[in-house]
């Protein structure tokens, strides 16, 4: 199947995609509430002829386009739940989708329509995990405990999530991904409780090797920052940490979260943070039972979707991330962690615009919407090829 005949198809849906976009956009649900999102992609995938199943890990949908001809069984999950209001930068005043979720969703919508028309030219079986709660980092647990991956039997996965990359190009993750995130309870006593854990907490700040961007151009340092190998975010550590206490119980604790890269230097960071407190007299630091893993996207597999992109789409569609974001996380990482997969961020920054309009969880993020197109053609080219084997 040429990628014309996909291109095809979704210019005819196109103006189909973007209105249902602005209607994921306009109701947005947090996670766990996903009931209007959910009820309506399976209706459109049931309408287009796949087997829909609903109710999966909480709202989640499966649905199956099994090809004409024989081939592989691969899955692609969109996810689909809005941001909380204290998740977006500055908070805001009440959910929304900041983060894209509206855009991955209507791609997803997008791509299975579109192989459901090329349904006689496709070899294989595409599976399609509709996901809820990521926000909460909840929602791919759930499925993989519903044992969608041992009932359907992908071989590898994939997945796409807006970037602050100019619309039309993709960014192609090999060997690098997000962090996961690790946490503590530093429980203090004595008479100087809330003094000693204001101290305490400073100290544990100071193990940030990345300060959070307060600008603009801040931000713009990290996307090139991202893109350069062997640069500054190669390692990196970010903490958050402060001195609260319980007004009704008087109960005064330090409460810790942190994002590191590689995964591997957790156990560093831990030894730190043991440190800092053990001269605080009364200190107890209880970790989290064990950190949530980082997302790492196989090199090989991310290097050969860079290069099927760049046949299609042109040379300078494509660029590399050779780190992570340092404050940014997925639990897309729990399906990698399980198979293989691609993990790829579709460029949304509108063309002349400030980097918050493509930037996720900022209250400024305002995504082109030619990049629905975009990622559809993308992700039913790429599928196509991955399924045929």
């Amino acid at each position: 199947m040429g990628q014309g005949a996909i291109d095809g198809v979704v210019a005819r849906l196109d103006a189909h995609l973007v209105a249902l976009r602005r209607d994921f956009h306009r109701y947005p649900e947090l996670a766990g509430k996903e009931v209007g999102t959910s009820r309506i992609v399976a209706h459109l995938l049931r309408f287009a002829g796949l087997e829909v199943r609903t109710d999966v890990g909480g709202h989640g949908v499966v649905a199956v386009l099994k090809g004409a001809r024989p081939g592989r069984t691969v899955a692609y999950r969109a996810d689909m739940d809005a941001v909380p209001e204290t998740g977006i930068i500055p908070k805001g005043a009440e959910p929304a989708h900041a983060c894209g979720h509206d855009i991955h969703t209507t791609v997803g919508v997008g791509v299975a329509q579109t192989l459901a028309q090329l349904r006689e030219r496709l070899s294989g079986t595409v599976v399609f995990f509709f996901q809820p709660g990521e926000e909460a980092l909840v929602g791919a647990r759930a499925m993989i405990e519903a044992r969608v991956l041992q009932d359907y039997r992908p071989e590898e996965i994939h997945a796409l999530h807006c970037g602050p990359f100019p619309v039309g190009q993709f960014a192609v993750t090999p060997g690098s991904g997000l962090p996961g995130q690790d946490e503590a309870v530093i429980e203090m006593s004595g008479p100087d409780a809330f003094a000693s854990a204001e101290r305490l907490a400073a100290e544990i700040k100071k193990l940030s090797t990345v300060a959070f961007p307060e600008t603009p151009a801040d931000l713009e340092k990290m996307v090139a920052d991202v893109q350069t190998a062997d640069g500054p975010l190669a390692r990196f550590v970010v903490v958050r940490a402060g001195a609260v206490k319980d007004p009704g119980t008087g109960k005064v604790t330090v409460p810790v979260s942190y994002r590191c890269w590689p995964e591997e230097r957790y156990t560093e960071v831990r030894a730190a943070i043991q440190r800092l407190a053990k001269p605080h007299d009364g200190a107890v630091v209880k970790f989290a039972k064990e950190p949530f893993p980082a997302m790492v996207c196989p090199e090989a597999d991310a290097r050969e979707l860079g290069r099927h992109l760049r046949r299609r789409f042109g040379a300078d569609a494509v660029t590399v991330m050779h780190a992570a974001f340092p404050f940014n996380g997925e639990d897309f990482a729990l399906f990698l962690d399980k198979i293989p997969g691609t993990y790829t961020f579709l460029g949304v920054r509108p063309p002349g615009a400030v980097i918050t309009k493509g930037y996720p969880h900022y209250g400024a993020f305002d995504p082109d919407e030619r990049a629905i197109g975009v990622g559809v053609r993308a992700m039913a080219g790429w599928l196509v090829e991955r399924a045929k084997g």
